[in-house]
């Protein structure tokens, strides 16, 4: 995640203590010294909608493999063991789980920071009031474009007004959330109209998503934003952070899946202030561009451990044999081991890119998916050779 807002504005925010402590570029296998990583769980496959882009490939079908409510449990317990500092529940829609409440509510009681991540179509006002409850840390609902857009990637006509709702009850009842947006060809020309109904709404968060090809989402290159467009995108939101945090109450706007994001802010702020523009690259420094597998893990609704949630294709471990903490401290996994001091693996553009660093070669996932090596460079990388200093 870049979080544009604190790069621009200096906020500070319960994330950007994981993302830009001066430490966490210099973990293996954690987000700070002693904490394990940022965990997303994909807890269930089963969901009420069938979205374009979904990179669990969920139905509305019930899968009898998923992990039980006690093995759930013993997963927690390990979990905040070695200290995880935020559970991501995921899905599938995590809410059509019968015990996911239950299973949230013990997470918490454990001392862990627990997020949840839903279409919001579910989220009426008596559950809206039970997140709040229970203490659940912010809700993510995901709205991919205005009414005609959202629907046709959601797959059920009706999905943009029920998701829409979801955000209005949480609001109404005091419960943080956000809203997630997934850049593509369908939705790229309305982005303006979405910064429109944050302020409408009052909406204080939101994350812009790009497309990762992994999936249903793996068929859908060709249904990602050009580099052009991605640029386009990104002066976009960065312009409009600007004017939303005008005011005392800041909006916090954030990119995701892509960190030649803060190079591409980083660049721009050379040109017209360069000592922002140092600010940026010293917190991007410290972050060390993409942690899969370091600072970020992924547990599958069959209890499947991944170095993220899309990268399913590796599964480098199960919690049925062994405790998450045990196989993300092996020493003898070689992807682990890779991704962890991959800066020597990477080929292409990243081998020479002066901005590694900052980086970190981004998505994996993406690279295997188009040139069918783990190691090749991000095809979604839209900074040039000149800017990227590899011109010949």
């Amino acid at each position: 995640m870049i979080n544009i807002t604190k790069l621009l504005f200096k906020t500070d925010n319960f994330g950007d203590s994981l993302r830009y402590h001066p430490s966490c570029a210099t973990q293996q296998h954690g987000t700070a010294s002693g904490r394990g990583p940022v965990v997303a769980w994909n807890i269930t496959r089963t969901c009420n909608l069938h979205c374009r882009h979904c990179y669990s490939n969920s139905t509305q079908e019930i899968y009898p493999e998923e992990l039980s409510t006690k093995e759930c449990q013993k997963v927690i317990d390990d979990l905040a063991d070695f200290k995880v500092p935020v559970l991501l529940i995921s899905g599938g829609e995590p809410l059509s789980r019968s015990d996911i409440f239950p299973l949230m509510e013990y997470a918490i009681q454990k001392g862990m920071r627990v997020t949840l991540s839903t279409n919001g179509t579910l989220i009426n006002l008596e559950i809206a009031k039970r997140l709040k409850k229970m203490g659940i840390s912010y809700v993510g609902i995901s709205l991919d474009g205005l009414e005609e857009e959202h629907d046709l990637f959601r797959g059920k006509k009706g999905a943009f007004q029920e998701a829409l709702q979801g955000i209005r009850n949480c609001l109404k009842i005091g419960q943080k959330v956000g809203l997630r947006f997934t850049l593509n060809k369908r939705n790229f020309h309305t982005l303006e109209d979405i910064f429109q109904l944050i302020k409408e709404e009052g909406i204080p968060r939101a994350c812009f998503y790009h497309l990762v090809y992994s999936g249903r989402g793996s068929t859908l290159q060709k249904e990602d934003i050009s580099p052009e467009e991605t640029r386009q995108a990104l002066d976009l939101i960065i312009d409009q952070t600007k004017t939303l945090n005008q005011t005392e109450k800041k909006i916090e706007i954030l990119t995701v899946d892509n960190h030649a994001d803060g190079v591409y802010l980083y660049l721009k702020l050379k040109k017209t202030s360069p000592s922002l523009a140092q600010e940026v690259f010293n917190l991007l420094s410290a972050n060390g561009g993409n942690r899969s597998g370091i600072a970020i893990g992924n547990i599958d609704y069959q209890g499947n451990v991944h170095p993220d949630q899309f990268t399913s294709n590796h599964i480098l471990g199960s919690v049925k044999d062994k405790n998450f903490s045990e196989i993300w401290q092996a020493k003898d996994n070689a992807l682990l081991l890779g991704l962890r001091k991959r800066k020597a693996l990477l080929t292409g553009r990243c081998q020479n890119c002066t901005y590694l660093s900052l980086c970190n070669g981004n998505f994996r996932a993406r690279a295997e998916a188009v040139y069918g090596d783990i190691w090749a460079s991000d095809p979604a990388c839209y900074l040039s050779d000149q800017e990227i200093g590899i011109e010949v």
